[in-house]
């Protein structure tokens, strides 16, 4: 991850030196011995990026004509002077970027200073530029408040909706439609607290009692099974359809997307306002649908449009990219922290899993931004419950030594499904990618719906929402409880039972089992080909499902087992303990080994269980099972599913968890190669503006190396593009005696007299880059992808003993890196 505490690990170290002229005085910036022997980094565009804004920034001081100040010196421009074309550029003004294309982190850093140093300078000048001075100091702050107050507010609505929708596939409820199952019920208070809680609620109908069939028999059975697959293809199909119509950036979890974009890449309206309200809607469906997904996941996306679309409000972020990958980073934390109710696991996710660049400041921001949603959804208070998640569990009965063999074991159940699951999905993405199903979303979408409804429906542990059904595993059996899973031969007016208090199973546990073993099954393979179609689709809830429901099954098989067998040693202590084994206990602990295999999380994770649960003691059993977790599916492959989706889908993400240990050199990667043809570079002093002309109008290169001659191959430094085409424009149209003949110099050596019948010669050096970022060609490759990662660089040149062999891009980089871990050079995704 490209992190640091302090900004200052990109600077720019630039020394003035003025340079005399006959006719007019150039001052351009020009390292030193010293400051050339420093860090010097500059990001340059590639031949396969988009074009930048330019890297001279110019505009006139104040109270005079012919003084100019720039990013690299002052500029004396001697009116009508032949010889010297400027550009004349605002420094504050924004950097613009083309779709799916990296930004220059470097440069973005060194102008948002800039503008900071002018604002603070001119802060002094009157109270209206104090009062923007400030506004634009707190502005990090303010822009995380509002990210904050609109992620819950969105979690809010979104979980509100989706409990109504999934309970219209059951029912209605006749006199207030707009009430869920449980709140209507409430209205006479006549809530149940067991599996079916709407048993003698009179104000919620089923939909055969709604076609008035009122015995419960075959035919009410038929009707309500045959509505629950109507409702879920009906919700299904509307969401598929506006995700196609209206925002196919809607689809899919975003987490790896979010990971990329936070990386430096470009992705125009993958966190824009349709982007927003679709995914927002469409969440909401899908998880009513019944299908096997979440809305946890989703919400880090929803939470990052929030992000982006409040930037846009303050200039300091919205003009500079690097600036706003900083709010994003906050609102992935407030994203975390409404879908577990766990704000410091919200951060801690931020930082692990997420972010790229994750400085301190935004550590404080991400927390506060993550508090402030906590707090609106706790207030808007969704599930009735005053907690921030429908799961929330408290739970007083410690756990004993003996136990750490079961969490071990789940431990290692839940990474062996982890790399399963990663393993099989990444294949069917790739063959829905490159098979005919890619033309029909729509139809697949559908298709899977109906074979989900209709295999869910007879199970009651599939046929209910996976997130209650998530509660009902990790919920401790009370006197209370008359469900299957709580069936056991309790016999409460006892209270000599001094061998252990635990009872034996009844037949509904029995019969919870077989209906859990089915439901495990079948979660365990849907879930497969239901991430990656082209609905809002979260991973983190149906990995707890399938986690919580193994773990709640060798959880009711310990109790009995220590029931059966009491005189047991490693029982012993359950004597003295009162109740020794909670087997919702092992469903949380199932449930989070699962998806830490999924996703390889690790420290966010156990603290997002922890707040959960809301007690220390369960900690210890969290960590093991997590670390073994983690340790069993690294053993079959050290990518998690968000990285391998990264990777499926060949975006341009450099792993700061990876290490590269290959020997290779910095001659192996760049180009050109033998088959490649020659690198396209500018002489200082032989090219005419002509020249360059075809030059820019035949290749697509952004940035071209200018040398000292073809023969010596000498670096003098970098000419951009859109500089070099921008300043050619200007000349032609601002000089009449500049034209196609006029021989163009990038260096201060300019004859001092022309030949008579010769073009005036034309200076550009005020557009060269004197000291661009360079290697030699024996650079071990290890610590050239350390340059790029951690410095955020996108191109470098290659040298030899002051001699220009060759040019370094981020994409061979990528491609170098996935051609070692045999992988498709060709796939990744970079312009």
């Amino acid at each position: 991850m490209y992190a640091s505490t302090e900004e200052d690990n990109v600077n720019i170290w630039l020394e003035l030196r003025r340079v005399p002229m006959e006719k007019d005085r150039l001052i351009t910036a020009e390292p030193s011995v010293k400051a050339a022997n420093q860090y010097k980094s500059t990001s340059i565009n590639n031949s396969e990026e988009g074009d930048d804004d330019e890297l001279l920034d110019i505009t006139e001081e104040p109270g005079t004509s012919r003084r100019r100040t720039s990013s690299r010196g002052i500029i004396d421009i001697a009116t009508g002077s032949p010889l010297v074309e400027t550009i004349e550029t605002n420094p504050l003004e924004a950097t613009h970027y083309e779709d799916f294309h990296t930004i220059d982190w470097v440069r973005d850093t060194q102008r948002y200073r800039s503008r900071r140093k002018a604002i603070q300078k001119n802060r002094r000048e009157s109270c209206w530029d104090a009062i923007k001075a400030a506004t634009d100091a707190g502005a990090g702050w303010i822009v995380v408040l509002l990210v904050g107050i609109a992620a819950g507010t969105c979690a809010g609505i979104i979980d509100i909706g989706a409990g109504w929708l999934s309970d219209l596939k059951m029912g209605v409820c006749r006199d207030a439609f707009w009430l869920n199952q449980e709140e209507c019920c409430w209205i006479q208070n006549d809530t149940d607290t067991g599996f079916s809680p709407t048993e003698g609620c009179d104000q919620w109908f089923t939909w055969a009692e709604m076609c008035h069939h009122m015995n419960i028999d075959a035919g009410a059975y038929v009707i309500n099974y045959l509505f629950y697959v109507l409702w879920a293809v009906f919700m299904a199909s509307l969401a598929v359809l506006l995700v196609r119509a209206f925002a196919p950036y809607a689809c899919g979890s975003g987490i790896p997307e979010i990971k990329t974009i936070l990386s430096g890449f470009i992705m125009r309206g993958y966190l824009g306002k349709w982007t927003l309200l679709i995914k927002s809607t469409t969440m909401m469906l899908a998880v009513a649908a019944g299908l096997s997904l979440g809305k946890e996941g989703p919400l880090v996306h929803v939470a990052c449009c929030c992000g982006n679309i409040f930037t846009y409000l303050f200039p300091k972020y919205s003009r500079n990219e690097a600036k706003k990958r900083e709010v994003l980073s906050a609102a992935s934390a407030a994203g975390v922290s409404v879908a577990f109710g766990a704000p410091i696991g919200g951060v801690l996710f931020s930082l692990e899993e997420i972010s790229y660049y994750f400085p301190l400041k935004t550590l404080w921001r991400s927390f506060f931004c993550a508090l402030v949603a906590a707090f609106v959804l706790r207030s808007i208070n969704p599930f009735g419950t005053e907690h921030l998640v429908m799961f929330y569990v408290e739970y007083d009965t410690p756990w004993f030594f003996f136990e750490l063999i079961p969490f071990m074991l789940l431990g290692v159940l839940g990474g062996l499904y982890g790399a399963f699951f990663i393993k099989t999905n990444l294949r069917w993405c790739k063959f829905r990618k490159t098979s005919r199903l890619r033309q029909l979303p729509v139809i697949e979408v559908i298709g899977l719906t109906f074979v989900t409804a209709v295999i869910s429906y007879p199970n009651p542990y599939t046929r209910e929402n996976t997130s209650e059904l998530i509660a009902t595993l990790f919920r401790e059996c009370g006197p209370e409880d008359n469900f299957d899973l709580c069936d056991y031969k309790r016999n409460y007016t006892r209270v000599d039972q001094v061998d252990y208090p635990n009872v034996k199973a009844g037949p509904g546990v029995d019969r919870a089992m077989w209906q859990l073993s089915l439901a495990l099954l079948f979660k365990a393979i849907i879930t497969v080909f239901t991430f990656g179609i082209k609905v809002p689709a979260g991973l983190f809830i149906p990995s707890m499902a399938v986690g919580a429901i193994g773990g709640r099954m060798v959880g009711v098989f310990i109790e009995q087992l220590a029931v059966q067998h009491p005189d047991w040693f490693i029982f012993e202590s359950c004597t003295a303990a009162g109740k020794c084994i909670t087997p919702g206990l092992y469903a949380m602990v199932g449930a989070a080994a699962t998806l830490g295999g999924v996703t390889r999380m690790t420290v966010s994770l156990v603290v997002i269980m922890f707040e959960l649960t809301g007690g220390l003691m369960y900690i210890v059993p969290l960590m093991v099972a997590i670390l073994i977790s983690k340790w069993v599916g690294d053993a079959f492959g050290k990518e998690g599913i968000y990285d391998g989706h990264i990777r499926l889908n060949g975006y341009p993400f450099l792993d700061s968890k990876r290490d590269f240990g290959h020997t290779s050199l910095a001659a192996d990667v760049m180009r050109p190669r033998r088959t490649d043809p020659p690198l396209s570079v500018i002489t200082q002093d032989a090219m005419t503006v002509e020249d360059l002309e075809t030059l820019t109008a035949e290749t697509a290169y952004n940035a071209y190396p200018v040398i000292v001659s073809k023969e010596s191959q000498r670096l003098v430094g970098l000419v951009y593009r859109r500089e070099l085409v921008r300043a050619v424009k200007q000349a032609r149209f601002s000089q009449e005696d500049i034209v196609s003949q006029s021989i163009v110099y990038f260096s201060n050596h300019v004859p001092r007299y022309t030949t008579p019948g010769t073009p005036t010669p034309l200076k550009l050096v005020n557009i060269l880059d004197p000291c661009p970022f360079q290697i030699t060609d024996q650079t071990p490759m290890s610590t050239v992808v350390d340059m790029f990662r951690k410095l955020g660089l996108r191109t470098c040149l290659v040298t030899h003993n002051g001699r220009l062999l060759g040019i370094i891009t981020k994409k061979d980089v990528l491609r170098h890196i996935a051609l070692l871990d045999n992988q498709d050079p060709d796939s990744i995704m970079f312009h």
